[in-house]
């Protein structure tokens, strides 16, 4: 449970006692590596200061940030961190890359664009349950992967909202759908996921590089969780035709439609897509560094988007832009890579490879199953920032295209294990609970959840085996 439900029942004394634990227990951890003699003295501080990140997250989300703020306060007077390799591993052009995309997304609300797939969505002729679904479900991916998961699965949940309020249908089981779907769609593309344009800026990797590689994977694995889903609620879709029936029968319409002037939003979208898809021949073009084009064109677009709508730029700045999670992704960033300057992930590296071998068929599984175990329970970013550098380290002696994409996958759809493994799960139980006071159980979305990510995975681990060979080192 996150702080945010029972922070406010905990007193100070409660608190500090529960601080102090989470302490105890970093710093046993990191001095046991000291012990048995992995670790030197700055290795012990950095890892202790990490594990205070992940346990910070896990057991007080409030707080996140605070504990981030005092972590990166202890590397310092260790001497484990200088303010050059700060911001050397802060990775500002990541948080710059994800402002403009805060700002473009707010723009792309404020012109109905989201309004407008929905009316699209409900459209459709002769719409059936599994229509709906897979229409909902792809959307939901598309989305994700074009803007971003939580505004996706906002936008996906508002329909089924609507349209089970019509239908009087419980709508938790096509909330959870959308949602895994969100998860998987969320590795197609850079703009998915925060963890897209990590792993793109770490590993070198272009828009071209995810569109050829990881979004077919992603495609497969998204047919495989519809597949799953439809068969997993088959009783509720044939609940929903029979209610469709009923209301079309009575010549009554799902939900009220509106005509949405959606083109300026579209127009935004494509001219933001299009500058990001083509970073790599303009870079080439204009003589410019790697991804450097990539990780302003957001910026480019958000600032034309301002000057537009210069009545709403200050709104967008302050309020589009999640200030907080990018703040926390910033010492994130910077504390992971105390981890590579201390050298404590090349231990981590060689420890991988004494355990799995050398060989990319066995790393890759089991890079993607530990990382989406990981990111079931703790924020996926934080465990893409972990392992970034023992992939880089591995890279040294494999090919390490293949393990990016293994992070990539596994960090994604890992997060459909759990109710807490993702922010768009949180977001959509949220609303679950706000708009139809219904509760979903941690072993109710286990079950689903667990199921399919685990076929997703194998999918994506058996197209990652065939195409790994192809891939450029």
């Amino acid at each position: 449970m996150h702080e945010e439900e029972n922070g406010a029942v905990l007193s100070t004394k409660q608190l500090l006692a529960r601080l102090v634990l989470l302490l105890l227990i970093s710093v046993g951890i990191g001095f046991s590596g000291k012990l048995f003699g992995v670790f030197t003295e700055k290795q012990v501080v950095a890892t202790s200061v990490f594990l205070a990140i992940i346990l910070g997250t896990l057991f007080f989300w409030t707080f996140r940030l605070s504990i981030a703020f005092l972590g990166l306060t202890v590397l310092i007077f260790t001497h484990c961190l200088d303010i050059e390799h700060f911001v050397a591993s802060a990775e500002l052009p990541v948080i710059l890359f994800l402002v403009g995309m805060m700002i473009v997304v707010g723009a792309l609300r404020d012109l109905g664009f989201f309004t407008w797939v929905v009316q699209a969505l409900i459209s459709i002729p002769n719409m059936t349950g599994r229509k709906f679904i897979a229409a909902t479900a792809i959307a939901s991916a598309l989305l994700a992967c074009a803007v971003d998961e939580v505004t996706s699965i906002i936008f996906i949940a508002t329909l089924i909202f609507q349209v089970c309020n019509r239908l009087k249908l419980n709508p938790t089981p096509y909330i959870i759908i959308c949602v895994l779907c969100t998860n998987i769609g969320s590795a197609g593309t850079m703009m998915g996921n925060p963890v897209g344009i990590f792993i793109g800026t770490k590993a070198g990797l272009t828009f071209g590089d995810f569109f050829t590689w990881a979004f077919p994977i992603m495609l497969a694995s998204l047919g495989s969780c519809v597949v799953v889903c439809l068969m997993w609620y088959r009783k509720e879709l044939h609940l929903f035709d029979e209610r469709l029936k009923d209301r079309m029968e009575r010549q009554l319409s799902l939900v009220p439609k509106v005509v949405v002037p959606y083109r300026r939003g579209l127009a935004v979208l494509l001219l933001t897509l299009g500058f990001i898809a083509s970073h790599h021949a303009l870079e080439e073009f204009f003589h410019l560094g790697k991804n450097s084009i990539l990780l302003v064109a957001p910026l480019a677009c958000s600032g034309i988007v301002m000057l537009f709508k210069r009545d709403r730029a200050r709104h967008y700045v302050e309020h589009e832009v999640d200030w907080w999670t990018l703040l926390f992704f910033m010492l994130l960033f910077a504390i992971a890579g105390t981890l590579e300057h201390t050298k404590v992930t090349q231990v981590i590296a060689d420890g991988f490879v004494n355990l799995c071998g050398d060989k990319p068929a066995i790393l890759i599984p089991s890079i993607m199953a530990t990382t989406a175990l990981g990111s079931a329970f703790v924020d996926n970013v934080i465990f893409v920032a972990a392992f970034s550098p023992v992939i880089t380290a591995l890279g040294e002696t494999m090919p390490s295209m293949p393990l990016w994409w293994a992070l990539l996958f596994g960090a994604c759809f890992g997060g459909n294990i759990t109710l807490i493994g993702s922010t768009a799960n949180i977001v959509a139980i949220g609303m679950l609970e706000k708009q139809s006071h219904s509760h979903i159980s941690f072993f109710q979305w286990l079950k689903i959840g667990a199921l399919s990510a685990f076929v997703a995975m194998l999918i994506a681990w058996g197209l990652l085996s065939l195409m790994a060979p192809h891939m450029p080192h």
